[in-house]
């Protein structure tokens, strides 16, 4: 049969782009749909990613990190080497943690460059209508055909919409940049200041990216919009930008692939539900599908070899970061009191532990 792409992929977002820029490099023919003008934006997160350094601490079984993750000095807006874990008291725990604050919408049109000095080809301002057999339907009513289809679109993706039937919790998210004076250091929040999820401070250059995620049913009456504003309010600065969003909170789907189907990122659920991290493990998983898809392109390899491969890097960080947040459920249901006296001296490295994706008792 004749395709016009080896590899389709719906969505230039990082998991897309990524699995763009490996399937590439390996000979294949690959094409990258988005909706959007410009990739990037709008922003619709933290923009927090740990350094190649620290990265390598928290996935060691992830090869080759510093090929992965390229960043130029512009792309960052500010480094950090500290993160802060507080109570709705106030109470804080505060741990070593190397990060870099990104300019998201540089980051990700780095990412596109990649992809595209490796061959791939981008068509944006492109709304998929609908994935029939090995052909995507644009609105405006241009095909395209393609062996491989990947869907990179986020919790609702096309593809995964269409033919996956396996649900996840999703949570909604808003946020702000607040211009002001900010501490150098990651805050994330917990108990009712954000029930059923977490909420952050992540400072950036001249100001800061503040949000707040939740679980409905943990929020007693009180909707997102109340939150966040009595959120924000705990900070002083101009806001220059509001923005929202959803993340998947329930750990990876139990099949990524489906015959010439792949779902990766976000559209997968490759966000560790412990500490809400997506842009890493996107880029991780991008690499895996694009390898995957170049060596079935090359050598006929099956691609249900994608997920055996994110078994090996990341199945125990995902694991344990699905484990923490089992835990973390108690937390959600606990009255403040409770969760204030939960965070001390002694739990210390126990949260960290549960947090950073490893058995919270060191036990393996």
């Amino acid at each position: 049969m004749e395709y016009d792409w080896d590899a389709i992929i719906i969505g230039g977002g990082p998991a897309g782009s990524t699995v763009a820029r490996y399937a590439a490099q390996g000979g294949a023919k690959v094409l990258v749909i988005d909706s959007r003008k410009e990739i990037g934006t709008p922003l619709q997160c933290g923009e927090l990613v740990p350094t190649n350094q620290e990265l390598k601490r928290l996935c060691p079984d992830v090869p080759d990190i510093d090929d992965l993750f390229q960043r130029t000095d512009e792309i960052v807006s500010k480094r950090t080497s500290k993160m802060g874990l507080v109570t709705p008291s106030g109470k804080k725990l505060i741990y070593p943690f190397e990060g870099e604050i990104l300019y998201r919408p540089l980051h990700d049109q780095h990412l596109v460059k990649m992809a595209k000095s490796s061959g791939a080809e981008y068509v944006t301002k492109a709304k998929v209508d609908d994935v029939i057999d090995n052909t995507v339907l644009l609105r405006n009513g241009v095909k395209y055909r393609g062996k491989i289809i990947v869907g990179c679109g986020g919790p609702k993706d096309p593809l995964r919409k269409k033919f996956w039937n396996e649900k996840s919790l999703n949570i909604n998210v808003t946020f702000v940049l607040m211009e002001g004076d900010f501490e150098d250091q990651v805050d994330l929040y917990f108990g009712s200041t954000a029930p059923g999820g977490y909420a952050w401070m992540i400072p950036k250059k001249g100001g800061a990216n503040i949000g707040i995620g939740v679980q409905k049913r943990f929020t007693k009456g009180k909707n997102l919009q109340t939150l966040s504003k009595e959120f924000f309010s705990k900070f002083e600065g101009n806001i220059t930008y509001k923005g929202a969003g959803v993340l998947p909170m329930s750990g990876t789907i139990n099949q990524f692939t489906k015959n010439n189907y792949m779902l990766v990122g976000d559209s997968a659920g490759m966000v560790l539900p412990s500490n809400g991290a997506g842009i890493t493990t996107a880029i991780i998983g991008g690499r895996i599908a694009g390898q995957t898809i170049a060596e079935n392109i090359k050598n006929e390899k099956a691609l249900d070899n994608y997920q055996k491969e994110w078994n090996l890097q990341m199945g125990k960080v995902m694991k344990y970061s699905k484990r923490g947040i089992q835990w973390g459920g108690i937390m959600f249901r606990s009255p403040d009191i409770l969760v204030n006296a939960a965070f001390n001296p002694l739990t210390k490295p126990i949260i960290w532990r549960a947090v950073t994706c490893k058995p919270m008792f060191g036990i393996y």
